[in-house]
């Protein structure tokens, strides 16, 4: 027998392995990287694509830098700052719930727009926020330090969760910054975030809807786009450049860096940068979640979704007040309800239950020379196939109270009601409460703010009638089954029955009710729309989450354990950990893609597209008679190409998610080209398994924001505080 030939077609057979292990786990522009990490594990990748600068550009903790410029708007978005007064650029979809709130029938800036013509004429939008980056820090082994190999799953989250808080605390010391502390791969390691958070923002411009959300939900989430889905804010600090509460005497905040901004437009095959913070993605999730999701989890809240859409929908038709009172609301349920749908069919077109089991395949072939490893990751997926089996039930349960009972808007606004009578009756009988305190800010409000009784009257026949055909009676709370009997399952009477005695639903009940809610408490606590919330609450709380909570803690620490193996084994590839709403760059390009057979996108669009759709007819493709009449006049001014069109928008093959809306899109001289709005439709899959041949991220082009606002908006002004690189 020939040795050296058996070892060397061992080793052959390894190197085949591993090619092919990472041939599915490493795609071209796939991965959301840490910022200062970038040195270390991308800047050499990162130049070969054609970027310019260095990685200190792009992060510093000692210079100003990029980062200093990038910002989390309000609970969920990206930003960008544009200038050196503290102008910020985001999305209108961002921006949306502020304008709305700014808005009333007579003022409707969601529908008109909105553009301050100078500072003083610039809104304050109450409860919105920007928070920025300060430093990044790994602190892995301060929170890990105590964990001892004997510690039950209890004792080690204890363990974690107390130095977390003393770490945080401790960071905190001798500065006005806030802290908090972030799990990475899977708790493998632990970052500390160093923030500091402004609260006077004000609303500085906006498109009017038709511009700014032109396509409606005819186009969300898929390409072409021809909508400029941006607003304009600005931060406004104290006369020392920090954060305070609104007050008049507030001056424009001073950036350590603010954006330049490309006049020059974007070609096919440019290099892109998209820095922002996207919320959340599980590329590392086995065959067996996936085929959860792909199969259960998403179809179910697709159907339900769009079951309440229709309803929302139809009735926003009926006047602007319903209108204005739903828009936010509906854009919600809706984003996630088309992204949830184009998930499903990019998970099966790219066959992704199926190339996630020849991954882990290969995995254990990687492996399979060390017995140990080979037995423990072998029992490692035998582990995590039967936890999906057993949670597989619980997670439908799970979907139907949230996406179905509690997409009844009373039965959601009246649930946080039940503790702060729990808090009542400790003051009444003379305990220590924070019933005073929690009163103001967390009772539901009075009336129901963006609520239309009738409306919510179809939504929960709805909602119930789907509830009582696809939940077995053994898994229902007793309280609804039991009216649900008593009506025979007329979906339609019982709802009649609830909301004709229900003070919650009542305006002027509901006023007489928190008049004097001590008094009031024991008659208002059987109202039988709260009775029915609260044993639907409460059957929930105690009989499924628990459960959920449990499995996923289980399935949580074998991702923990998968990760840790992947990372120690596989030793040729850079390992980028998932979204979790922290700071992260992607790199890509400006690329077209063939979505199906027979189908070619270009990588562009222009205004030329614009106006042939709102030619169809189509609600959703209206625009005011202005922009028409530019477009008529082809007054494009300086933001054309050199063929005189005015373009919008672009793709390129940055790996984005829900959170980098908003985010800047920079070219490789670090130069802002465009702001991150979308991603198209088959291309929703990336947050569980990248495709880079047609996962494609929607970007608005930089030259159509400054168009509308010159040309469109006549607010030409602000572009001077902007630096315009042509």
């Amino acid at each position: 027998m020939n040795l050296s030939g058996l070892n060397e077609k061992k080793m052959k057979n390894k190197i085949i392995i591993t090619i092919t292990f990472l041939s599915l786990l490493a795609k071209a522009d796939e991965g959301m990287w840490m910022p200062q990490l970038i040195a270390a594990l991308n800047i050499n990748d990162m130049k070969k694509n054609g970027f310019k600068l260095t990685a200190e550009q792009i992060y510093s903790i000692n210079k100003a830098s990029m980062k200093d410029a990038v910002a989390i708007f309000g609970g969920g978005c990206s930003s960008e700052v544009i200038s050196f007064n503290g102008l910020i650029l985001t999305n209108h979809h961002c921006g949306y719930a502020s304008i709305a709130s700014l808005s009333s029938v007579d003022k409707d800036y969601l529908k008109d727009g909105y553009w301050a013509m100078n500072q003083k004429e610039e809104l304050f939008c109450p409860g919105l926020s920007v928070t920025f980056i300060k430093r990044i820090d790994d602190v892995t082994s301060d929170i890990l330090k105590d964990l001892k190999p004997g510690f039950s799953d209890i004792q080690k989250d204890s363990a974690i969760q107390s130095n977390i808080k003393i770490r945080e605390t401790k960071a905190k010391e001798g500065n006005s910054y806030q802290t908090f502390i972030r799990p990475f791969f899977y708790g493998n390691e632990y970052y500390l975030f160093t923030v500091e958070t402004f609260k006077d923002i004000r609303l500085v411009g906006a498109p009017p809807e038709s511009i700014g959300k032109f396509g409606g939900e005819t186009d969300n989430w898929v390409w072409p786009r021809h909508n400029a889905d941006f607003s304009m804010f600005r931060i406004y600090a104290n006369k020392e450049n920090k954060p305070t509460e609104h007050n008049n005497e507030n001056v424009p905040y001073k950036p350590a860096y603010s954006f330049p901004i490309s006049t020059k437009g974007v070609e096919k095959g440019d290099f892109t940068m998209v820095y922002g913070f996207p919320g959340r993605t599980q590329e590392y999730l086995t065959s067996y979640a996936v085929e959860l999701l792909m199969n259960d989890q998403d179809p179910v809240r697709v159907n339900l979704r769009e079951k309440r859409l229709a309803i929302m929908s139809e009735d926003m038709k009926k006047n602007d007040t319903i209108r204005l009172m739903y828009a936010n609301r509906y854009a919600g349920v809706a984003n996630y309800y088309k992204k949830w749908s184009g998930e499903m069919q990019g998970l099966k077109k790219s066959n992704a239950v199926e190339k996630k089991q020849e991954a882990e395949q290969n995995f254990l072939k990687l492996i399979s020379s060390d017995p140990v490893k080979k037995e423990k990751y072998t029992n490692l997926f035998a582990q995590f196939k039967k936890l999906y089996q057993d949670y597989k039930p619980l997670s439908r349960e799970y979907d139907y109270y949230t996406e179905c009972l509690m997409g009844v808007d009373a039965f959601r606004m009246i649930a946080p009601a039940q503790s702060l009578f729990a808090e009542l009756k400790k003051k009444q009988n003379g305990k220590e409460n924070k019933f005073d305190i929690r009163l103001k800010d967390a009772l539901p409000a009075v009336p129901f703010k963006n609520f239309n009784k009738e409306t919510d009257k179809k939504l929960c026949v709805a909602m119930l009638e789907v509830y009582n055909k696809e939940v077995d009676k053994a898994l229902r709370p007793f309280y609804l089954d039991s009216l649900i009997t008593a009506y025979k399952g007329n979906m339609q009477a019982l709802t009649d029955f609830l909301y004709a005695n229900s003070s919650y639903v009542d305006n002027d009940k509901a006023k007489k009710m928190y008049a004097d809610l001590e008094k009031n408490s024991a008659v208002y606590e059987h109202d039988p729309l709260y009775l029915l919330t609260i044993s639907i609450v409460n059957y929930y709380q105690k009989a499924v989450i628990p459960q959920i909570s449990y499995f996923e803690l289980q399935i949580n620490d074998l991702e923990k354990e998968y990760m840790k193996a992947l990372r120690d084994n596989v030793k040729d590839k850079k390992f980028y950990p998932d979204a979790n709403g922290t700071m992260r760059v992607s790199f890509g390009k400006v690329a077209d893609y063939a979505p199906r057979d027979g189908m070619e996108y270009l990588h562009y669009t222009t205004i030329d597209g614009l106006v042939e759709k709102n030619r169809s007819g189509i609600r959703d493709y209206y625009v005011k008679p202005r922009l028409l009449e530019l477009y008529e006049k082809k007054d494009f001014g300086p933001y054309a190409d050199k063929e005189g069109k005015l373009h919008i928008a672009f793709t390129g093959s940055n790996h984005t998610t829900g959170g980098n809306s908003g985010s800047p899109v920079l070219n490789a001289k670090g130069e802002l080209i465009g702001t991150n709005f979308d991603r198209n439709w088959e291309g929703t899959m990336s947050d569980i398994m990248y495709n880079g041949s047609f996962c494609r991220n929607i970007i608005l082009d930089v030259r159509f924001t400054l168009w509308v606002i010159d040309k469109y908006a006549g607010a030409g002004y602000l572009l001077k505080e902007m630096k315009l690189v042509q």
